[in-house]
């Protein structure tokens, strides 16, 4: 007799955050564990759709999850907060995701070298996003926070790209764009470390989250057993500037999802209230399963 799989659709963020979803579903993870779990849209729609000025809940994974299309997708621990607390599809981030990256703050100009040089100066992030968040955090205890100069840019490869031309000063990115970058001659003049949140709707039940998440978490022993085999899956985002042997394993890693712990929940709301980021007004307690 044939079990009929669970059906789990994944809204797609940058590849370097996706990879542990990217080879459960390669290695047949999600369906020994009963699961049937792919991606809503592909990058390419993402890359269509979300441009600097769309409203972050009409961005691609989040309007999937509002409308109903995805269960699940991971963004920033911020970001996670923000969209939740803004909308309406009842989900909760369930776990902090397994993807531990860098945000790296990059430039070519050598009168840019350290957090203090950047007082005033224009650093193109994605607004709202991890790469906001983190420059914000990087830059505030250096210059002061009025002296964080935030500019609105779109995707990482976008602000890259607008980085090399000359058309931006400084850039905050992800991989494989500080990999692509140190390769191409920019320099890092600071980089922080963060997690995400797995955010879910509220159809998956807490049975099916821990498969999910079991399986997940067997795709990331798979990738630190060999982290080579998988790393085209994160440089295929520099459209072949970058070979998978020229990715550095020093700006992101992987390991087992985790619980969300309450208190870590309430420093980063307790910080985006102190900043501006939220309104304060959310019952925010149920933004987190428990």
């Amino acid at each position: 007799m044939t079990t009929e799989l669970k059906t789990v659709r994944i809204a797609p963020n940058n590849p370097v955050f996706d990879l542990p979803v990217i080879v459960g579903i390669e290695a047949g993870l999600f369906e020994k564990a009963g699961l049937d779990v792919a991606f809503a849209a592909t990058y390419d729609d993402r890359e269509k759709s979300d441009s600097p000025d769309k409203p972050s809940l009409s961005r691609l994974k989040e309007n999937m999850l509002e409308c109903g299309e995805a269960d699940s997708y991971n963004v920033c621990e911020w970001a996670s907060i923000d969209r939740l607390e803004r909308g309406t599809s009842g989900g909760h981030i369930a776990a902090l995701r397994a993807a531990v990256a860098a945000q790296a703050i990059l430039t070519f100009d050598d009168a840019l070298q350290t957090p203090r040089d950047m007082l005033d100066v224009p650093v193109v992030v994605q607004v709202s996003t991890g790469s906001h968040f983190t420059t914000v955090q990087m830059l505030e205890s250096a210059v002061g926070t009025e002296h964080v100069n935030i500019e609105a840019g779109g995707l990482p490869q976008m602000r890259y790209a607008g980085l090399k031309s000359g058309d931006h000063r400084a850039v905050t990115v992800m991989e494989p764009f500080i990999s692509l970058g140190v390769k191409e001659g920019a320099h890092i003049v600071a980089a922080s470390f963060y997690r995400g949140g797995e955010v879910v709707g509220p159809d998956l039940t807490a049975e099916e989250r821990k498969a999910y998440y079991d399986a997940e978490n067997a795709a990331v022993d798979l990738i630190n057993g060999d982290f080579y085999k998988y790393a085209h899956h994160v440089t295929a985002h520099a459209k072949g500037a970058l070979e998978p042997q020229e990715l550095s394993r020093a700006f992101v890693h992987y390991k087992h999802v985790d619980y969300y712990d309450e208190t870590l929940f309430q420093r980063a709301y307790d910080w985006m209230e102190a900043h501006g980021m939220t309104e304060g007004t959310s019952q925010h307690d149920s933004l987190v399963t428990r």
